[in-house]
């Protein structure tokens, strides 16, 4: 695995938070309750992003420093009605930033929960992050929830709603199915090795 060294460095609730850039960084987003944390345990290890059944829990960009060399950074998850309004607009505003900055950033992982029908609010952060001329690369999670016929299905609904994407690659924390593909594509990220992505 690529990822054998992890720490928490920042949890930066404003732009002067965020630790000095790396040789490189990637974003991890989606909506709350998508699975990321528990999708980022897997990929560290260890369990070290907080886990919680109650969602919007991250409220913050959380910078966990990567084999010595790289950041990963964890988003707020979006679309957790039951947040205040302020509360939300800030959270937009510290994303919106943090994209503005020049910083060594690789790619974007945008998770989506493969169990539902393709959310506006993915639809939404996808546009915009493609806007912004990111490399976003959609990760559908939980795919043992779903039987094999109805899982090619939703596959093929992501792929069609998200045309543009670098690439597709489904996950689930349960089975590990797809880990090893997600991790060698972080680490091609991270290195900028984008000819021998897998």
């Amino acid at each position: 695995m690529f990822i054998n060294e992890v720490e928490f460095e920042v949890d930066a609730h404003n732009v002067n938070a965020f630790p000095t850039p790396l040789k490189g960084e990637v974003a991890f987003v989606g909506r709350s309750n998508v699975g990321k944390s528990s999708l980022l345990n897997s990929l560290f290890g260890k369990k070290i992003a907080k886990t919680s059944s109650t969602p919007g829990k991250t409220r913050s960009l959380i910078f966990f420093k990567i084999n010595t060399s790289y950041h990963l950074v964890d988003f707020p998850g979006y679309g957790y009605a039951k947040s205040a309004k302020s509360e939300r607009n800030r959270w937009a505003a510290l994303i919106e930033e943090y994209f503005q900055l020049e910083r060594p950033r690789r790619a974007t992982f945008l998770l989506v929960d493969s169990r539902v029908p393709v959310q506006s609010s993915d639809l939404g952060a996808f546009e915009w992050l493609i806007s912004l001329g990111e490399n976003v690369f959609v990760v559908p999670t939980k795919i043992d929830k779903l039987k094999k016929s109805e899982l090619q299905k939703k596959l093929v609904d992501i792929r069609n709603a998200f045309g543009g994407a670098n690439a597709f690659l489904p996950v689930s924390t349960l089975t590990r199915h797809g880990l090893k593909n997600l991790d060698s594509t972080l680490r091609n990220c991270m290195r900028g090795d984008w000819n021998e992505q897998e």
